[in-house]
């Protein structure tokens, strides 16, 4: 008997392409996905293999910020402070060399002796600026880096969404979907590896379309500018700093101390939380407090007040009264990263990388499977 010739029918359409534009950027993307695996947690493990400093707890009262900052001068100017919410924990003085430097370099403060300690740089830290070149640019040079990347990215997405439909049961009967939900450990290796492409992705899916879709924000700027006009505000918009503020005090006006001034950004913002209070400079300059609420879920959402140096109030801006699409644009990146809400979205995050860079090997793995299969049907003999 011959064999009837099958429609080509969009499922199988879908499936070709899904096959053959995983295959053509698959080491891309296992080296996409691994970097962005391990830098989920690059924070947490610099901080395990470095010297903690440990605050020796005095019986007197804490030094004064102005004390604290006059023991740091001869490291140069102190930019800014911060303040953890646990209060019997190492202050952070940023600490410029000139004025025109950007970050400054960061020092342990102990609030009690006025004793510091630079921030010392991790062994690791090598070993994970090499990651972020690698899930940036994969190593190139930034202009030519960036758009592979970038493609890789909506490649990926379409095989994200692609690899969704496919996961659907051709008949839809529950009997048919309860496959898709569980690998079969005790099946034959080929039918392990089809469930950990299949399942894992499925259950990993929702979580690959968000990292592609705010991953792009970083490789095509006319992304970046379809994304601000979607949703109304632009999409990195107070990468400066936001709105600037001068001083407006009178030569001879009574000025606020630094405790002061905390005192009253704690009555605006009456929550616990870590602030980083940016120091005035010169005549000009004004007080920029940025405060998070430990009683949130997310930790990285901020709050922030802008003070004249006599306490006056300048701005007040809280998260919560910014319109939906203003909150939603200002957390892309933390959205990218995982760490919208802390721990508990790094170790999903960290997951689904983890089953993105599986995906490549077990996808290929099916393919080879399959080309044997068709090889050992063509050497069989055809009867007519």
């Amino acid at each position: 008997m011959s064999k009837k010739n099958k429609k080509y029918t969009l499922r199988k359409f879908i499936n070709d392409v899904h096959l053959w534009l995983g295959i053509g950027s698959g080491i891309i993307l296992f080296l996409v996905c691994l970097s962005g695996t391990i830098l989920t947690f690059e924070e947490e493990i610099k901080d395990l293999f470095a010297k903690e400093f440990v605050v020796a707890i005095a019986s007197g009262s804490r030094l004064s910020m102005k004390e604290l900052s006059e023991s740091l001068s001869k490291e140069g100017i102190v930019g800014n402070i911060t303040i953890p919410a646990v209060r019997d924990k190492a202050l952070n003085f940023s600490v410029k060399t000139s004025p025109k430097e950007r970050r400054g370099t960061t020092y342990y403060v102990d609030p009690y002796s006025g004793e510091y300690q630079k921030v010392q740089k991790s062994s690791f830290d090598g070993f994970f600026m090499t990651m972020f070149k690698m899930h940036r640019w994969l190593l190139l040079d930034t202009e030519i880096g960036r758009p592979i990347v970038g493609v890789a990215t909506i490649i990926f997405l379409f095989l994200s969404i692609s690899g969704i439909i496919l996961w659907f049961p051709k008949k839809m009967k529950w009997k048919n979907f309860k496959p898709g939900f569980k690998i079969k450990l005790k099946a034959n290796w080929k039918r392990i590896n089809h469930d950990l492409h299949n399942t894992l992705g499925f259950y990993a899916c929702i979580f690959l379309v968000i990292m592609s879709l705010t991953g792009l924000f970083w490789s095509f700027e006319w992304y970046r500018d379809a994304g601000s006009k979607v949703l109304g505000t632009k999409v990195f918009g107070n990468r400066g700093g936001g709105p600037k503020f001068e001083s407006a005090l009178k030569p001879g006006t009574t000025e606020k101390t630094f405790e002061e001034i905390l005192q009253i950004a704690s009555t605006e913002l009456n929550y616990e939380g870590e602030t980083t209070i940016t120091i005035p400079s010169t005549d000009k300059e004004v007080y920029t407090i940025t405060k998070n609420n430990n009683s949130r879920f997310s930790p990285v959402i901020t709050d922030k007040l802008v003070f004249d140096r006599d306490g006056t109030l300048l701005h007040k801006e809280l998260f919560a009264d910014k319109p939906l699409n203003v909150q939603i644009a200002s957390l892309i990146k933390p959205i990218h990263m995982g760490t919208i809400y802390g721990n508990f979205s790094k170790i999903i995050y960290f997951i689904a990388c983890l089953i993105a860079t599986s995906l490549p090997i077990t996808g290929t793995l099916i393919w080879i499977n399959k080309l044997k299969i068709k090889k050992s049907k063509k050497k069989q003999p055809a009867f007519v």
